[in-house]
């Protein structure tokens, strides 16, 4: 756990009272506070790509998103989270479809044009997958199949928005009355049909992988969202190789995103038994 001290300057300076204990994530280090009664989440992160999420989280100003009440550097102060849902508890009490057209409904409000332009900081969708060259040309298989499908979505993309980034069920929270709202975006621009393939590797391996699941969600997404099938698949096989690569990278065993890599790759016509070599 952080010591609150790290927090100090920001507690004055925003008039914060600490409201728990601080504690690391993927993304930074938070602590809940209170803000004149208003429950909030301080978030510190020295990353480039967290404070250039955190541009992005006001850019949507409260649609679509947690709502952003200040924000400085490396912190970021926002709308704590209050309802009592959850979406990876909603998929582990078998409520599979309500929670993947939640996520769906809330990349349409995060992907919806707006009236001011987005931050400077937006990362390319073609400069994101820039990993996945090299591991296809190091591993072959299934690598080799996701970056040649990335490379023909990249080349001719559809439907061009805003991207969180990183949709998932863990980043898509219960906010009470204001709904379902999105947290630790990535920031990035390009096709909107993206920003779905990270729902069919999540909430973790053992429910993504559940026989017949992976073919249900893609039905539900692709209704939802208005997506024709074989290209929410393509951009399942392009992303889950790019996250397998991003894994093998750090010394990780991809294992379920490598499953559903194959399940994807199947599913769009290639040979239902996709091998890769992985060192």
């Amino acid at each position: 756990m952080a010591p609150h001290g790290v927090f100090t300057p920001y507690l004055e300076r925003w008039h914060l009272t600490p409201d728990g204990e601080a504690f690391t994530s993927l993304s930074g280090t938070l602590l809940p506070v209170r803000q004149h009664g208003v429950a909030a989440m301080l978030k510190l992160s020295h990353e480039a790509e967290e404070q250039a999420g955190s541009l992005l989280m006001a850019w949507w100003n409260g649609d679509g998103a947690a709502p952003v009440l200040a924000h400085d550097g490396e912190a970021l102060l926002m709308v704590r989270a209050q309802g009592t849902a959850s979406l990876p508890q909603m998929v582990h009490e078998g409520h599979h479809d309500e929670a993947t057209r939640i996520l769906c409904a809330a990349a349409a409000r995060l992907h919806a044009p707006r009236d001011t332009p987005p931050p400077p900081t937006l990362v390319p969708l073609s400069r994101w997958f820039e990993s996945l060259w090299a591991g296809a040309a190091t591993h072959g298989g299934v690598f080799d199949h996701s970056a040649r499908t990335a490379r023909e979505l990249l080349a001719a993309p559809r439907d061009v928005v805003v991207l969180h980034g990183d949709i998932h069920h863990g980043n898509v929270l219960d906010f009470g009355p204001a709904g379902w709202l999105a947290i630790d975006p990535k920031g990035l621009h390009g096709e909107r049909g993206f920003d779905h393939a990270n729902i069919l590797c999540n909430p973790d391996g053992g429910s993504a992988l559940v026989p017949g699941r992976f073919a249900r969600r893609i039905e539900v997404i692709a209704e939802a969202a208005g997506i024709e099938q074989r290209r929410l698949l393509q951009w399942v096989l392009a992303w889950a190789g790019l996250s397998s690569v991003w894994m093998l990278e750090d010394g990780e065993a991809p294992g379920s995103t490598l499953e559903v890599a194959k399940l994807a790759g199947g599913a769009v016509g290639m040979a239902p038994q996709l091998t890769t070599h992985v060192s």
